[in-house]
């Protein structure tokens, strides 16, 4: 299981000062791992990532079998941090009926007609569940921040100057709609992949150069490389705006794809082992049942 040395230090921690600069993307462990080669470091991390799905997966169980909680998972990052491959590996364990991802995209009409947590609040997971966001509600304080233009599309009525006072208010109202979460049960879980723009580069060169990873590319994610650092301060903004107690948000280190999905399947299976979980208790009436039936199924002729 993760420490809780290592849980905090890329804890974004609510009401302190927060820096996106002081976390290094390239992080890869403590000095004992300092000196590996890269497939030995690799190797160590998928072998921690085994480790941490068998929990999840143990903890699913009794998460579904209780049906009180429930868990959503939001992960936020600049393309090509590797949010879908770290959802394919980290949830390969589990049971697949209980547990969904949703990837969100440009908002579509009907979801322009509402608020802008609307879309995101009707796939939330039920009690017993996980629920993964591939993005989420915080597109609308990160890329609408640097495209404030997408906000005509909204319809906002009164809307006349877009300041420091409106974005405010839209992590208020984060805050708000996660703390209503959290009282009816759920365990809130947020994660920056934290690339550095050297190994965006890489990527999206390894995407263009690979035949079977050409369909990953798109001339537009290379345009919005160009607004890098204003994207970067909405992230430091947002994320030091809306980490609260009951809803965190993590900065995970996401040059070294391996360590990201290792710390994040970490802390994913630590919140969910630490909840009270039990299975359901049987009653002396339910067992007598459970006897008679026994008793019918032993009686039957083959």
């Amino acid at each position: 299981m993760i420490s809780a040395k290592l849980h905090d230090q890329f804890l974004v921690r609510p009401g302190k000062k927060f820096r996106l600069e002081s976390y290094d993307p390239a992080w890869a462990g403590g000095k004992e791992y300092r000196d590996l080669a890269e497939d030995e470091l690799k190797e160590r991390a998928q072998e921690s990532v085994k480790k941490h799905i068998e929990t999840l997966a143990e903890e699913q169980e009794r998460l579904w079998a209780q049906d009180q909680h429930a868990v959503l998972v939001v992960i936020q990052a600049i393309d090509a941090a590797g949010k879908d491959g770290l959802i394919k590996h980290v949830m390969s364990g589990l049971n697949p009926q209980g547990c969904h991802v949703h990837s969100f995209k440009q908002p579509s009409d009907e979801e322009l007609d509402h608020d802008f947590l609307w879309r995101c609040s009707q796939r939330l997971p039920p009690r017993g569940e996980i629920g993964i966001f591939n993005r989420s509600y915080y597109e609308e304080v990160l890329v609408v921040r640097v495209h404030p233009e997408y906000l005509g599309g909204q319809r906002l009525p009164g809307l006349k100057k877009v300041n420091g006072k409106f974005w405010r208010q839209r992590y208020e109202s984060i805050n708000d709609f996660e703390k209503h979460l959290a009282r009816n049960g759920y365990t809130i879980l947020k994660f920056f992949l934290n690339v550095s723009r050297g190994e965006q580069k890489k990527r999206f060169l390894e995407r263009l150069d690979n035949p079977e990873k050409n369909w990953k590319f798109s001339p537009q994610d290379v345009k919005e490389r160009a607004h890098w650092d204003a994207y970067m301060q909405a992230f430091e903004e947002a994320l030091g705006a809306t980490s609260t107690k009951h809803a965190p948000w993590y900065v995970i280190p996401a040059d070294h794809k391996w360590i990201a999905r290792s710390l994040v399947a970490g802390i994913i299976a630590k919140a969910i082992e630490d909840l009270p979980l039990a299975a359901p208790t049987i009653s002396a009436k339910e067992r007598a049942a459970f006897a008679e039936t026994r008793q019918a199924l032993e009686s039957e002729a083959e």
